[in-house]
């Protein structure tokens, strides 16, 4: 999937001179986490959130006042703080240089961006103008959409081959000892596994072949530490 297939279109923006009560307000009445910065031209300068207004002067979290050393050898940094925890304009808190994606950036590309740089919201620009903004929610949205879809049907042989697929193509997972059985959809799993996270993600994998009615875990955890064998569904 690609970001123009969830994205939030018409996203709402705010412009530096902004006041920043009305930006708060703003995010309060909309339940959004971080609004874009547009110049008058529309051009993204900025993006303020949640965290940007984290140290306000208002309600005592911009912290202690920098000491004197500081202020003598850093003074521009200093300013840049109180500026931060006292503008009363968007364009003093905000954070500038913001990170975008395009409509036809991959979902995986940005996620991984999000969780990178850990923000919640990214402004999707195409041609340099603002068209849009994916977020968490918008990701939780394209992730319900296909939990809710109904499952499909397949034959015991198509189970099967999908499941030995996926084993096949995971680094993690044993690839003997195992042994694999599916009659009217109903999968059995028999054989040896050395961990219950192997247990739990060969089962994972059954789950999710398309058909699958039920998943038999009848799997043999053995301990390598000490040679033990357990039933696996009993740990």
């Amino acid at each position: 999937m690609i970001v123009s297939e969830v994205m939030t279109r018409n996203a709402i923006s705010v412009q530096p001179k902004t006041m920043v009560g009305d930006a708060v307000r703003i995010m309060l009445a909309n339940h959004l986490s971080g609004l874009p910065v547009l110049d008058e031209q529309g051009t993204l300068v900025g993006v303020v959130t949640e965290g940007d207004l984290l140290r306000r002067a208002e309600i005592g979290t911009e912290g202690g006042q920098a000491g004197w050393l500081k202020a003598l050898l850093q003074p521009a940094s200093v300013a840049a703080d109180y500026v931060a925890t006292h503008s009363r304009h968007v364009s003093g808190v905000m954070s500038h240089n913001p990170v975008f994606v395009t409509p036809g950036t991959s979902l995986a590309e940005a996620v991984q961006i999000m969780l990178r740089k850990r923000i919640k919201r990214l402004p999707v620009l195409e041609d340099n103008r603002l068209i849009g903004v994916v977020g968490r929610s918008d990701l939780l949205r394209a992730l319900a959409s296909k939990l809710v879809q109904a499952p499909g049907k397949a034959s015991d042989d198509e189970i099967l081959k999908f499941i030995r697929d996926e084993i096949e193509k995971a680094n993690w997972a044993p690839k003997s000892g195992l042994r694999l059985a599916v009659k009217d959809a109903v999968v059995t799993l028999e054989g040896t596994i050395f961990s219950n996270e192997e247990r739990k993600a060969v089962v994972t994998i059954a789950e999710n072949a398309p058909g699958v009615k039920e998943v038999k875990d009848l799997m043999v955890f053995v301990d390598p530490n000490s040679g033990l064998a357990f039933p696996a569904a009993g740990l």
